[in-house]
């Protein structure tokens, strides 16, 4: 529970988000590696999503769920770094209580959908290496679409839940926020009144968001492991290994950073690294997923060769 002991009970109206205030020299390095990373994250992506609709030879369950992730990653970014680069350029970091909830939302949103995606994506690796005489059948067109959806439904609803509960809250001074974004931890220690609920609510849904979908790919992997080291040929462990391994990494990145966060217990030492942790899963993953996938997959590095050339 929030503690509001000495503090100001008068209800606030906006929040200063402190950011970087403690590292005045780097505010200028840090506004061009960001830029940097915004427009990395953006290019990459949209670069993913263009090949997996432009080119046929993309139109497969695998690059399908990936041009989603790439989309979500567009979007999620633009949610966050926006703002960022903004109140570097201005100075400016103030935001009203409504304007916090918004890309909270959104946040929250796209956070939960990724994790459902991801694992959605370790069913398809799963079903094309352990089940393949098979995969055409269960990964149909209809099929497909339902788990994107659902992936995108899923967040839509966590997101729901989550800002309906925190719109209940009243917050107190002082109205500063240790962080360079509306960050649901931050938030609550500037709550007026009980936050328990809300807490619990925001630890079940972590917890059902980021578990089952990482066991679910541990679980694949280690069924794919197994298949993979009974395949003869060294050339087709290799390709099994490189279009698996890329997404092992950004599961293990993304999922494990989120459950440490979330579920974890809030020692001191895991409050002073938050802001590391949320740039790793919502700033650094996007921007790592494009080069992951097309550094490591032979066919994505194939089909930037051929673009580059017709260019």
């Amino acid at each position: 529970m929030a503690n509001t002991e000495g503090r100001n009970q008068t209800s606030i109206t906006e929040f200063v988000l402190l950011g970087f205030r403690d590292l005045p020299e780097l505010l200028a390095l840090l506004f061009l590696l960001f830029l940097v990373i915004y427009v990395v994250t953006l290019a990459g992506n949209i670069l993913i999503v263009a090949l997996v609709v432009a080119d046929r030879h993309f139109h497969t369950p695998m690059y399908f769920f990936l041009g989603n992730l790439s989309c979500l990653e567009t979007c999620y970014t633009s949610t966050l770094l926006p703002r960022v680069l903004a109140s570097f350029l201005t100075g400016d970091n103030t935001i009203s209580v409504s304007g916090c909830m918004t890309p909270f939302y959104f946040v929250s949103f796209f956070a939960a959908a990724e994790c459902y995606l991801l694992a959605v994506m370790s069913y398809d690796r799963y079903s094309a290496i352990c089940k393949p005489l098979h995969y055409a059948a269960l990964m149909n067109t209809r099929f497909c679409l339902s788990l994107a959806a659902g992936s995108w439904i899923n967040g839509f609803l966590a997101g729901i839940i989550v800002i309906v509960l925190m719109l209940q809250l009243t917050f107190c001074g002082p109205n500063k926020i240790d962080h360079f974004c509306c960050e649901s931890t931050e938030m609550l220690n500037l709550c007026c009144n009980g936050t328990n609920q809300i807490e619990l609510v925001i630890t079940i849904l972590a917890a059902i968001f980021t578990l089952p979908p990482f066991v679910l790919t541990m679980m694949s992997y280690v069924c794919i492991i197994f298949t993979i080291l009974r395949i003869p040929s060294t050339a087709g462990r290799q390709k099994a290994f490189s279009t698996c391994s890329s997404h092992l990494i950004v599961v293990a990145i993304f999922c494990g950073t989120l459950i440490t966060v979330y579920l974890l217990p809030k020692t001191n030492t895991l409050r002073d690294l938050n802001k590391v942790f949320f740039i790793c899963y919502a700033i650094l993953t996007p921007m790592a997923n494009p080069f992951i996938y097309s550094l490591i997959n032979h066919e994505v590095k194939e089909a930037l060769k051929k673009l580059s050339v017709s260019v």
